[in-house]
């Protein structure tokens, strides 16, 4: 069985209703998302020889997997035109995460389903598109939990800082579509400072200021340290629970900065 004949199949068994019409437009049967990458190297031994009818737990996990990547790569599309650019820096960001956590397969598909994307955007037009995008996130919402969640929109946050700089109608966008999951928008602020070098951007990604009581900090990271565990996004794979270990690293890089700088 090839993976490109069922892929809208398990996004559908995830969320379905709008995001799953939409890999149907996009995909229509001539992509292969995940051949060597999701089926055999990265989540376990689902290979074609496998009966279809076999719902262990590696199927389950290389559904969730292969509607995370459309997901991405939807909201992907979304992100980058919000500026009404596509920047080369961002396009070259989208190809570096795809190959590092789905595999040169997903690079070379995944640049023709971005390029369908821009197309179906254009042919909905931008208030068309944001709405189906909009539905799209909240069927995220409800099949996908919220480190999950998380995870994506720290991507979508990458592939916007690609150039060095975000313009802010691609800030807006980036809080549009944590609010359409059911995040906090809060969290783009806090992923936009990470990494940040100044104990200014430290505070920012704990999302308190510097007046902020030590309780209060505390209490601000031990939510943090919570939501974005890597354990949350295991189910993805261990190349995205890595992507996650290096977030969660960052958060704690902050954190130390504001401990150091408090004496705690």
């Amino acid at each position: 069985m090839a993976y490109g004949s069922w892929i809208g199949g398990f996004i559908g068994y995830m969320v379905g209703g709008s995001l799953g019409a939409l890999a149907g437009i996009i995909l229509g049967g001539l992509f292969d998302l995940v051949t060597g990458g999701v089926g055999q190297q990265r989540i376990g031994s689902f290979s074609s020889d496998q009966d279809d009818n076999s719902y262990g737990p590696r199927r389950t996990n290389v559904n969730q997997r292969g509607s995370f990547l459309f997901s991405l790569l939807v909201l992907t599309a979304y992100i980058i035109k919000a500026d009404g650019k596509v920047m080369h820096s961002e396009m070259e960001m989208v190809r570096q995460m795809l190959r590092q956590n789905f595999g040169e397969q997903a690079v070379r598909e995944g640049e023709q389903i971005l390029l369908r994307l821009f197309d179906e955007q254009k042919r909905q037009g931008p208030n068309g598109f944001k709405q189906t995008v909009r539905q799209c996130c909240a069927e995220m919402a409800m099949g996908m939990n919220y480190g999950q969640r998380l995870q994506l929109l720290n991507f979508l946050v990458m592939v916007a800082k690609a150039d060095g700089s975000v313009p802010q109608l691609e800030i807006t966008a980036l809080r549009d579509v944590a609010q359409w999951m059911r995040l906090q928008t809060s969290e783009v602020d806090s992923m936009l400072n990470l990494g940040g070098d100044t104990l200014e951007e430290a505070y920012k990604v704990l999302g308190v200021s510097p007046s902020a009581t030590d309780d209060e900090v505390k209490k601000a990271y031990r939510r943090l340290a919570l939501e974005h565990h890597p354990d949350k996004v295991a189910a993805l794979g261990e190349d995205i629970r890595k992507a996650a270990e290096k977030k969660f690293q960052e958060i704690n890089a902050a954190k130390d900065k504001i401990w150091k700088a408090r004496g705690l």
